[in-house]
């Protein structure tokens, strides 16, 4: 996992699940399919030819975006934060 609190580095984006989508990003930029292959993130996607660890931070940011729809969410808080 990429941490972007050292030497006074932060992230643009600051919304809810912002490290995870930005951990996703580069899993996604440093797999083979998109190096070797010349392929966009998302066609590797599609395709599924990613790593797993890539098919893990895709899970984990989809469980993000959704915790935002629900209202339990009211009481324990955001993930990603």
């Amino acid at each position: 996992m990429i941490t972007y609190e050292t030497d006074g580095e932060r992230l643009a984006d600051t919304t809810a699940c912002a490290g995870i989508r930005a951990d996703l990003k580069m899993c996604l930029l440093e797999s083979n399919c998109c190096r070797i292959d010349k392929k966009t993130p998302r066609e590797c996607l599609k395709q599924g030819n990613v790593p797993t660890e890539c098919q893990a931070l895709r899970n984990t940011f989809f469980e993000c975006k959704r915790s935002l729809l629900d209202n339990r969410t009211r009481f324990r808080g955001h993930k990603g934060y």
